[in-house]
């Protein structure tokens, strides 16, 4: 049965001048390639960066690390570079000065940065329980010591802990305690204060920071039930930035495997505790500058690097699985 108004309607016109309609699926490739596009260009100032200041000098140590340089007769002829493979490795996988050093920091960090994320975490917790102005004089507190430079926070405690000018020192004998922050015993509790003083701040922020995205409309229903704030924190506060607490435990390991500055400081100090191979970072930098071995320092210089990538992919996984 035919419809007799449709049947009776004039056909439309054609516009001569109408340009002809896209294929569809050409113009949804074009709608799906700008948002990647854009992306692209977006990330390409850090992928820049990123070659420059980390693969283009990694690259360049892998190459080092293959040669050696020699100098004949005496050590006073001229130096002759000469291919070695993966010589330089083999000496540094069993350098067993490497290795101490390096156990040494690995135990440092399994002690010092629980600590210091665990601070970090009570410190955020607190803040974001203080409501009103308040808030930014006790975050902008908390932060100064992170945005004061290593080598300034390390001399201000080398003060503080000198055995004859510092007060603590003073403040310990009228207790009747006779305390050498630079002894052997109280050496890395020096250190250890030092970081988590200088670090605290940063990663109190990162949680905060995570902690104002949890809605706070989960905060007013717990409440109502009868939780108190304690229990807010612990069951609903603290599950939801795991994660970030992951994240910043990662940084941290990430920093302390390359400790350089702090020990360096604390060396001049006391050189008989700090050695000039107290840390691996130390021990690479005696290598190339002070010994002129840019070589085997380079192949040490991977070995940390794979060392401090393996450590930080391990705890990243641990920590996303007990997340989960």
């Amino acid at each position: 049965m035919v419809n007799v108004d449709t049947a009776s309607r004039p056909p439309r016109a054609v516009r001569p001048d109408a340009a002809p309609r896209a294929a569809p699926g050409r113009r949804s490739r074009r709608v799906h390639g700008a948002p990647r596009l854009s992306g692209l260009l977006f990330t390409a100032p850090f992928l820049v960066g990123f070659a420059l200041v980390f693969l283009v000098p990694f690259g360049y140590a892998l190459y080092q690390s293959a040669f050696v340089e020699r100098k004949s007769g005496s050590g006073f002829g001229r130096a002759v570079t000469e291919f070695v493979g993966v010589d330089n490795y083999v000496r540094g996988l069993s350098d067993p000065v490497f290795w101490q050093a390096t156990f040494r920091v690995v135990v440092f960090a399994v002690v010092q940065i629980p600590v210091m994320l665990l601070l970090a975490l009570v410190m955020a917790l607190l803040l974001d329980a203080v409501t009103g102005r308040k808030t930014r004089y006790f975050r902008l507190g908390l932060l100064i010591p992170y945005m004061i430079p290593l080598m300034v926070g390390s001399l201000i405690w080398l003060y503080l802990y000198s055995p004859r000018l510092g007060p603590l020192t003073d403040a310990g004998r009228r207790l009747g305690l006779e305390l050498d922050f630079f002894s052997v015993d109280l050496l890395w509790y020096s250190i250890g204060n030092l970081l988590t003083w200088g670090h605290v701040g940063f990663n109190m922020l990162i949680l905060y920071s995570a902690l104002r995205a949890v809605p706070r409309e989960l905060f007013e229903a717990a409440r109502i039930d009868g939780a108190s704030e304690l229990r807010i924190a612990l069951s609903i506060k603290v599950p939801y930035v795991r994660g970030t607490v992951v994240l910043t435990g990662m940084l941290s390991i990430i920093g302390m495997l390359q400790i350089f500055a702090e020990p360096t400081v604390f060396r001049v100090t006391s050189p008989e505790t700090v050695t000039s191979n107290f840390t691996p970072i130390m021990m690479i930098f005696n290598q190339a500058f002070k010994a002129g071995n840019y070589n085997y320092a380079a192949a040490l210089s991977v070995i940390l690097a794979i060392v401090v990538g393996a450590a930080s992919a391990l705890f990243y996984r641990l920590g996303n699985r007990t997340q989960s």
